[in-house]
């Protein structure tokens, strides 16, 4: 949905919330696209956000269940998280095998191990519990065990019969052909299954020289051989090349994702799970380990009035921030959120690397008062970064410039001006303090 659309969309749903107008609130939930209503579900605070999901439960709950599928595992966990575990396990019959067992795996432990109880007493749900038994980031957790397969004895023509008898295949891109033992041999077209006689048996028509990946198989490498080969969907085996599932593109472009923001994350030090709407405490909690790290090298490898620079804030919250913007979780209507949490982080960050650098100034200086000034002047320039690291970026999307390319340049000179300005701003504050000392 274009930002411009879904700022009025947003506006009025907020407003239909404070009205009342519940009616007048379901249609215009129910007249969005299941990605647009995650957008929707993605900036509403969190209060307005359950009620609104709630409400769409009651009135259209597959619309609700698939826009929570499109929000993403943990962000539909949290959504789910206070319901029983019998009502979960009634809406999840909505989703895929696949995206269910994603959000579970997101849930309170043990909300989490009472659905999949009850799961492995329906058939339909029982899978769920089996693809969890696959390690995470693998190509058995991500794929769609329901997947459509026909005998190699088959003709086209009884092939279109169970093709268009099929109820319970989330998509077909291609038709899978197996032996008797389940063993994957071949695949066919749509295409050329309509083109060929009726009677032409499929072992005769289908492509024996065909893409697979192994259950074990990293999904980061699934991702590559689907992108590799422009493939729409590719089978999944075990190790006797028995079809047990697939992966179709949608599930690749996820993990594309996820990997990419995680290999961004890494470069800057951060857990890839920390977001912008990550609370204040938790994004401190995976932070600051890191820059205390930083802030020791930093001590062997430069000067002390190097430290000042800002890099080791700017590049946490900047990593966030221009990801958060990328795909859309972060925009101008909801950045009042982000930025007085990246400035709570960046306050924390500030107090406790200033507490520690101070420290060690004043011990190998022999001033408590530069120690003092070096405490202050982080605490100074961490805060300016986090919310500099917030706003620019953003200013530079309403400019139509990249964030990712743009915003470090200016980033690193403004926390270069603020470093210093405060260093040597504190210096001569205290300067009486420091020759008193000296």
């Amino acid at each position: 949905m274009p930002q411009r659309k879904l700022d009025v969309v947003l506006d009025s749903v907020k407003r239909l919330q404070r009205m009342g107008a519940t009616s007048n609130l379901v249609n215009l939930l129910q007249k969005q696209y299941p990605a647009d209503l995650a957008q929707l579900f993605a900036e509403l605070p969190d209060k307005d956000r359950g009620s609104a999901f709630s409400l769409l439960v009651e009135r259209n709950s597959r619309l609700a269940m698939e826009a929570l599928s499109e929000l993403g595992p943990e962000a539909g966990a949290a959504l789910l998280s206070g319901r029983s575990a019998e009502e979960i396990v009634k809406l999840t019959q909505e989703l895929p095998s696949d995206d269910v067992a994603a959000i579970i795996d997101n849930l309170p432990e043990e909300l989490s191990a009472a659905v999949l109880e009850l799961m492995q007493k329906k058939p339909a749900s029982a899978d769920v519990g089996d693809l969890l038994e696959y390690p995470e980031k693998t190509a058995g957790r991500i794929m769609n065990p329901k997947v459509f397969a026909l005998s190699e004895d088959m003709t086209a023509a009884e092939a279109i019969t169970a093709l268009q008898a099929s109820r319970d295949v989330e998509m077909v891109f291609y038709l899978y052909v197996i032996d008797g033992r389940r063993h994957l041999v071949g695949v066919v077209s749509l295409r050329r299954l309509l083109l060929v006689p009726p009677d032409t048996p499929l072992k005769r028509i289908m492509t024996t020289d065909l893409i697979s990946a192994r259950v074990d198989m990293d999904q980061e490498e699934v991702a590559r051989q689907v992108a590799s080969y422009n493939l729409l969907a590719i089978p999944v085996v075990d190790e006797e090349n028995k079809l047990v599932g697939v992966i179709t593109v949608d599930d690749v472009i996820d993990v594309i994702k996820d990997e990419a923001t995680e290999d961004v994350y890494r470069l800057a030090g951060l857990a890839s799970d920390d977001r912008v709407f990550t609370t204040p405490a938790e994004s401190l909690r995976k932070r600051l380990p890191w820059l205390i790290v930083n802030l020791a090298t930093a001590f062997i490898a430069a000067s002390v009035v190097k430290l000042f620079e800002g890099t080791i804030g700017v590049v946490t919250s900047l990593a966030v921030i221009v990801r958060g913007i990328a795909i859309g979780e972060l925009t101008w209507s909801n950045s009042r959120k982000a930025l007085i949490k990246e400035a709570l982080v960046g306050h924390g960050n500030g107090v406790a690397c200033g507490i520690v650098g101070g420290g060690i100034v004043w011990l190998i200086q022999g001033s408590p008062w530069m120690g003092v000034i070096l405490a202050l002047a982080m605490i100074i320039n961490m805060f300016v970064a986090a919310t500099a690291g917030t706003l620019i970026p953003l200013s530079l999307r309403a400019l139509k410039v990249d964030p990712a390319l743009a915003s470090s340049v200016f980033i690193t000179t403004l926390t270069d001006v603020f470093g210093f300005f405060s260093f040597l701003g504190l210096g001569a504050l205290f300067i009486k303090y420091l020759r008193i000392t000296g």
